[in-house]
């Protein structure tokens, strides 16, 4: 009995290519599931090319990449607007014209309810191919400032700390010189529509203008090509693999980048397209081979059985990857870091590689190790930190997804994590060896701020719940960036409380409440608890013990730390002014509050932030955590605080 002989590998890709590009040509004439893309509607508002509405009926084919116009629900009314998402903000199309599209940031408009909005972010239009019309002006808003200039107007809202005022005015090009950076401590330009030549009153009536938004043209193509399909029965489409490749889609299915007139081909021509298509790809793919001597295994990846992790990955990327940041190639992953040359760290989910983009900018790699990390992981990663656009958040300039091939790409931090900044072995506590106590306090600020941000700032809330010192990286400046979300969780403004199935985080930094419900719902103060956790480290109030050494709770909230607040004396042996110890005490007073046991006694983040930027005066010391006085006892197998709890807590 005979038996069939496998083709070679290198055989079946041949063929497989074959077939692939034959049936390409024939499907050609028939672009049926992208050739309709009608005009659409939102409330009223007509949606039509180069703009196209996100839905299971409409393709990317009918606009531009990131001129998607979503339908979805906004923050001010709760009713279905016309959404637009760019740079990780959210904005809803105010009006839409044949020449031009007014936005109105939704974060702004949601704040301007209470007339006293904080303005925290400009516009940022990246690659888009939109820009600004001439109609606009640019508003700058200066926050916490010591000195205000007599050409700004005084915004009188209760953020103003103390003595400092926020102040806002509009930028002209023949502007007196002003010390901005010197003078006030943050600065965000808005960009808004200009409907008067008067701004008297801007520190008021700048809540308007933020209401009545920004308006842009955009470049794509000219109208004469859209105009000429349209009048040849076509509609206006775009190729999304070229930026500047206009389609137009005909009646019979076919598509061109002209207009319809005389476009019908026979269907004997189209054939043999595509068989010297497929030949010439055959002979090229064949080539290809004979140079290079490309193995069998460098194609298992296109075909080998995909598992559900690798389908869950892919869909996601399918569904956000354009919308939030660069997709690349391991090919460009293993470019830009010159082959993995230097390697800056090692995770328990990955290795950290230096590398340079081709602007000349330096970034950090995070290969992910396929065996460990799940797709899950990465999904969180780019899911979260993606939305996000902070000064203490680190930003994620790309990612990779070949299957198995995983990689994660951020802005290099030259100063490393804040774990190597941290003095915590010594007895007694010290402050650290490179930074001041103020320095540390600035750094303890600007974390809180980046919490603030996830909890708050943010459409979609992000819980971190991995907030610990190795977790916290430092720019050239010392400013501190929230990084890692592989454990994040995200969730909607309106709930309080999130479902977790298992438990997240750090031994020694993760909330009770995380591991037993007894302590209650998991929530935004489950990371305010690890925030404590990380700032008494700071201070020196809390030591990161060798896991296994014979310890108590009294290493980790020790009794020493109430004596000397209760008899106001110095805190900490690095400490030499008062000015420095009130920071430690500001410290060690906030952090002993966030540690709480039950979440309702903690304060929010910010509220945190308050305290810290308030006076020492109005300060209470918390009450002592029920098992800061615990009898010595054996160590356990958590060698932390948490083993306790859960002895006392566990049923």
């Amino acid at each position: 009995m005979s038996r069939l002989v496998p083709l070679p590998p290198f055989a079946l890709i041949l063929l497989y290519l074959f077939f692939f590009i034959t049936t390409i040509a024939y499907a050609q004439p028939s672009i049926s599931d992208f050739r309709y893309c009608p005009s659409s509607d939102c409330n009223g508002l007509n949606i039509n090319y180069p703009f196209w509405k996100i839905d299971n009926q409409t393709s990317q084919f009918c606009g531009y990449e990131g001129l998607g116009i979503n339908c979805s629900s906004s923050t001010i009314s709760g009713e279905d607007r016309p959404m637009m998402y760019f740079g990780g903000d959210s904005y809803y199309v105010l009006n839409l014209t044949n020449t031009s599209i007014t936005l109105v940031d939704d974060d702004d408009a949601f704040r301007a309810q209470n007339r006293c909005p904080r303005v925290d972010h400009g516009i940022e239009l990246g690659r888009l191919p939109l820009y600004f019309t001439s109609r606009n002006l640019n508003l700058s808003f200066h926050f916490n400032c010591t000195t205000v200039p007599s050409f700004a107007s005084v915004i009188p809202c209760p953020n103003n700390q103390g003595t400092k005022k926020s102040c806002v005015h509009v930028v002209r090009p023949d502007m007196p010189y002003f010390d901005w950076a010197n003078m006030c401590a943050e600065e965000v330009i808005k960009t808004v529509i200009n409907v008067s030549d008067s701004f008297e009153r801007l520190g008021t009536e700048f809540v308007d203008a933020l209401r009545r938004g920004f308006e842009l043209n955009w470049t794509t193509t000219t109208d004469d090509d859209c105009e000429k399909c349209e009048e040849s029965g076509g509609l206006c489409g775009h190729n999304p693999s070229s930026t500047e490749s206009f389609m137009c889609f005909c009646a019979d299915g076919s598509s061109t980048r002209n207009d319809c007139n005389g476009k019908k081909m026979n269907w004997l021509r189209k054939l043999l397209i595509g068989v010297v298509s497929a030949v010439l790809a055959i002979v090229f793919i064949f080539i290809i081979y004979c140079i290079r001597k490309f193995s069998w295994n460098t194609f298992v990846a296109l075909f080998r059985h995909k598992t559900e992790d690798d389908k869950s990955v892919e869909a996601f990327v399918i569904q956000y990857g354009s919308l939030t940041t660069k997709r690349y190639t391991y090919h460009d992953i293993k470019k830009m870091t010159n082959s993995f040359k230097v390697k800056l760290g090692q995770g328990g989910f990955g290795t950290v590689f230096k590398g340079m983009l081709c602007d000349g900018r330096l970034v950090a790699v995070k290969v992910l190790n396929s065996s460990k990390a799940s797709g899950q992981e990465f999904i969180n990663e780019v899911a979260s930190i993606g939305r996000t656009s902070h000064i203490n958040i680190v930003t994620l300039l790309g990612f990779c997804f070949d299957y198995q091939k995983r990689a994660l790409v951020y802005e290099f931090m030259s100063n490393g994590s804040l774990e190597k900044f941290i003095c915590s072995h010594a007895d007694p506590p010290k402050t650290s060896e490179h930074l001041g106590i103020e320095k540390l306090y600035e750094v303890a600020l600007g974390i809180a701020r980046g919490l603030d941000y996830l909890h708050r700032g943010c459409n979609t809330r992000i819980l971190h719940l991995d907030i610990k010192p190795h977790n916290i990286l430092l720019d050239a400046d010392l400013c501190p960036k929230i990084a890692d979300f592989g454990l994040a969780k995200l969730y909607s403004r309106n709930e309080s409380i999130v479902s977790m199935l298992e438990a997240r985080g750090t031994i020694g930094y993760i909330a009770p409440e995380v591991f037993n419900r007894n302590f209650g719902g998991v929530s935004h103060k489950s990371d305010v608890y690890s925030y404590g956790m990380l700032i008494l480290e700071i201070i020196g109030g809390r030591k990161n013990v060798d896991v296994g050494s014979g310890h108590t709770s009294e290493i980790y909230f020790p009794n020493w730390i109430y004596n000397r607040l209760e008899r106001d004396e110095y805190l900490l042996d690095g400490v030499k002014t008062t000015e420095e110890n009130d920071y430690a005490r500001k410290m060690t007073i906030v952090g002993l509050w966030c540690i709480q046991p039950d979440p309702k006694q903690r304060p929010s983040i910010n509220a945190v932030i308050e305290m810290l930027e308030g006076s020492m005066e109005v300060l209470e010391v918390p009450p002592k955590p029920f098992f800061s006085t615990s009898p010595r006892s054996p160590a356990s197998p958590f060698s932390e605080p948490q083993s306790e709890l859960l002895s006392l807590y566990s049923s």
